[in-house]
């Protein structure tokens, strides 16, 4: 008889940190004590604190236990499951501003308390490569009663009520896409699609959402296809995604074997099948153009709109296109109501939103909160924090495509309006939080370069609209700017939004605009002063030592690759030896110097 179950992480970041071994590890060690018959270890996904991995959860006491190595396992074996006494210095200690304590269950943390499970519902809670366990928790009800209680037209009507927006980065009212595609059941050929393309720097929604509960994304897609009038199937995923691929075959071969992908679906006449094509890793297939180019075998590259996917896209066929997050939301939504899903979030963004946290935060990790949360609860308690005592002073939104809010908008409510409003934008979930040692010059710069190595090169607006702006930056931020550069990119920034064919073109300059917009000063100082602010840019750094706090202990001189650093003639008040000096000619900038002086702090950078 089973009287406990361990949870163990099997999302890729819990995986890269060694979660299968843990697995390894106590079924050994079960074996070894007799208990293979009385203790269940589960392999789920991911749990959401992705920074603390391995992470392992006991129940039914539901004991939170984080950075597990193998050699702890026989500890909580003897312990834990033999005695019922946790292993307090293994469980996650939660740092908060005025103590330091031990949280015994995901409900006790402040990581968890603002959240919203929808689309992660499952996530870290069942086992993704068993049917059965999704079963347990109310799947494939909604496409049940969707066959046998409501009519397509019903369908598309719930969606539309709950106010579902698409969460890959338009928001795109859901139901009103798949009313577009409608027309014609029975009579033309149509399709249904998933983006699980998932490119934006610092992004891992989809992927976890594949790896913790791909049957809620097939369950989703066939009730989209009993609304639209589609048999057929696809989700493009990123074949950089092995885990996420390898649990959604499984998922599709189990649904196939009981019934519920393939022919007459329960006994209703309903026939849907479904497909898996892999992304090369292009960041411009996450465009739905582009993206059904993809599947069809060609290079993939936008085409002029219209005409909509709704009315011709895969093959030339009507098609519907949502990301793996929007889907996640579907079933749940048929299950329990438009108006379950509308009462949450926003008058204009209804529901929750997953983001993936990222950046200079204490809790790094998957979050899911109602929208209308604002970014200060998002960071400073669902995050933690800015770790080291550092200062908050943006947060990017949207990856490439999307803005920098500074730290004085930090109570906005994000939904969809509030973030365009401020310049930035939803996008597909990234949240990448900087802290004043971030430089907005350097990180428009990092955003810009990734889209030029991105951009298909289709349009003239976007190839070398980009690039002429990122030569700009790049001028900026060696020190060779000029004022007139910050009215040029202006410039650029606007012909390259109106002109470019595609959203990646659109949305490429979003990064440049809202840095300049918020943080000029700084635009400023680096052409002006010949100064980064932050001290990060090389080419405007200087390294210098001070000679009254030099001890003369020769570490910088020894560390620094250059030979740029030498012992003068000079010996401070106090001190035995004569201090060293920079030679800013033949310095690299490299920072070693800084390293190795850490103790004493004679050098400093500016």
């Amino acid at each position: 008889m089973i009287r406990s179950h361990v949870l163990i992480c099997g999302g890729t970041g819990c995986t890269s940190s060694g979660s299968p071994a843990l697995k390894t590890a106590l079924e050994k060690e079960l074996a070894a004590k007799g208990l293979t018959e009385e203790i269940k270890i589960v392999m789920t996904g991911c749990f959401g604190l992705c920074a603390l991995g391995p992470v392992m959860i006991v129940y039914p006491d539901g004991t939170f236990y984080s950075m597990v190595t193998p050699e702890d396992i026989p500890e909580i074996v003897e312990e834990h499951l033999l005695k019922g006494r946790p292993v307090e210095r293994l469980e996650y200690h939660e740092q908060a501003a005025e103590d330091h304590h031990v949280v015994n269950s995901l409900s006790e943390t402040m990581f968890y308390k603002k959240q919203k499970r929808v689309a992660l519902r499952n996530c870290g809670v069942i086992n993704p490569e068993d049917i059965n366990e999704y079963i347990a928790t109310d799947g494939y009800q909604a496409l049940a009663k969707a066959l046998t209680e409501m009519t397509p037209d019903e369908v598309i009507q719930t969606v539309l009520d709950s106010g579902l927006r698409g969460r890959g980065g338009g928001g795109f009212p859901t139901g009103l896409k798949w009313k577009f595609a409608c027309a014609n059941r029975g009579q033309v050929k149509k399709y249904v699609a998933c983006n699980a393309d998932e490119g934006d720097p610092g992004a891992f929604m989809d992927r976890s959402i594949l790896e913790g509960d791909p049957h809620a994304v097939i369950e989703a897609m066939a009730l989209a296809a009993y609304a639209i009038g589609a048999d057929e199937g696809y989700v493009y995923v990123r074949a950089e995604y092995p885990i996420a691929i390898h649990r959604l075959q499984i998922a599709i071969d189990q649904a196939k074997e009981m019934g519920l992908l393939g022919e007459n679906i329960f006994g209703t006449g309903f026939n849907f099948d479904l497909k898996i094509r892999f992304g090369a890793g292009a960041f411009v297939c996450g465009e739905e153009t582009a993206l059904m180019t993809s599947i069809e075998g060609n290079r993939g590259e936008p085409r002029p709109r219209p005409p909509f996917p709704a009315v011709k896209g895969l093959f030339g066929q009507p098609t519907i296109l949502n990301n793996v997050e929007t889907y996640a939301n579907i079933p749940q939504i048929i299950l329990n109501g438009a108006k379950w899903f509308a009462d949450m979030g926003t008058e204009k963004s209804k529901g929750t939103k997953v983001f993936a946290l990222g950046g200079k935060i204490t809790n790094t990790g998957l979050v899911e909160v109602p929208m209308g949360t604002t970014l200060r609860e998002i960071i400073e308690e669902i995050g933690g924090g800015i770790p080291n005592g550092k200062k908050f002073k943006a947060a990017q939104t949207g990856g490439p495509s999307g803005g920098c809010i500074p730290a004085h908008l930090i109570d906005t409510p994000i939904d969809y309006d509030n973030l365009l409003a401020i310049g930035s934008m939803m996008g597909s979930g990234g949240l990448i939080v900087m802290d004043e040692d971030t430089c907005m010059v350097d990180i428009a710069r990092f955003f810009l370069e990734f889209t030029v190595d991105e951009s298909c090169g289709k349009c003239t607006p976007c190839r070398v609209g980009t690039r002429r702006l990122l030569e700009i930056l790049n001028k900026i931020i060696e020190g060779k700017g000029e004022m007139e550069d910050l009215d040029r990119m202006e410039e650029l920034c606007n012909y390259i939004k109106s002109a470019s064919l595609c959203g990646l073109g659109q949305t490429a300059p979003n990064p440049v605009i809202s840095t300049l917009r918020y943080f000029k000063d700084e635009y400023i100082a680096h052409i002006v002063d010949k100064t980064c602010p932050a001290g990060v840019c090389k080419s405007l750094l200087k390294f210098t030592i001070d000679a009254d706090k030099c001890i003369g202990c020769g570490l910088c001189a020894k560390n620094c690759p250059a030979d740029a650093i030498a012992r003068t003639t000079y010996i401070a008040p106090g001190h035995k030896l004569a201090s060293f000096a920079i030679d800013s000619s033949k310095c690299v900038k490299c920072g070693a110097c800084l390293d190795s002086c850490k103790k004493i702090k004679a050098i400093s950078k500016k």
